[in-house]
């Protein structure tokens, strides 16, 4: 599915992520970044992974797929950082719960040749931070994809299926139907 994928921002989420990415043997290459070196110490001491990277150029450097894991309020920062090292025809996703504001980042940066396709897995528990993260948050949960103008059908159907990979159950909207609904639900 994908070769080497790189997470970004270890909370929750991204170690959820990372766990059951492992745990499946989804791919043959996953590199953490977090700026909290209290996180990445955590992530080694545990055995989760050694594969982790405190440059964020560097953990994204030859990846396929790129997940944001990290708050909406950090994204501008992170796209910026990494933007110059994205490999060509990558897919960059995220698991933000808001999309429109951050796709309009995206368009504003006028990424070029990378696949941009906003993911917002329904999931999550009361308690936080990569000790709180577990393989099987994903498992029969909903993941909503928002796929951008430019987004390839193939790539879509590949995030579809490493979502469904690790147990979500999938479902493509706008982002404006996304934003929408989920306003009203929150």
């Amino acid at each position: 599915m994908f070769k080497h994928i790189s997470i970004i921002g270890c909370g929750l989420i991204g170690s959820s992520i990372l766990r059951s990415i492992i745990r499946k043997k989804i791919s043959d290459n996953v590199v953490v970044f977090d700026k909290s070196k209290e996180v990445l110490s955590f992530l080694k001491k545990e055995n989760i992974t050694n594969d982790t990277s405190s440059n964020i150029q560097e953990a994204v450097h030859n990846a396929d797929l790129i997940i944001i894991a990290a708050p909406l309020s950090s994204y501008k920062e992170i796209i910026l950082s990494i933007k110059d090292n994205l490999k060509k025809n990558c897919i960059l996703t995220d698991t933000g719960s808001a999309k429109k504001e951050v796709n309009k980042i995206i368009q504003n940066l006028n990424l070029k040749n990378i696949s941009w396709i906003a993911s917002h897995p329904i999931a999550g528990t009361e308690d936080s931070g990569p000790k709180a993260g577990f393989a099987e948050l994903f498992d029969n949960r909903w993941c909503i994809l928002s796929p951008s103008e430019n987004s390839k059908k193939e790539d879509v159907n590949k995030l579809q299926n490493f979502w469904e990979s690790i147990g979500s159950k999938v479902k493509i909207m706008s982002f404006e139907e996304h934003d929408h609904i989920l306003s009203l639900t929150s």
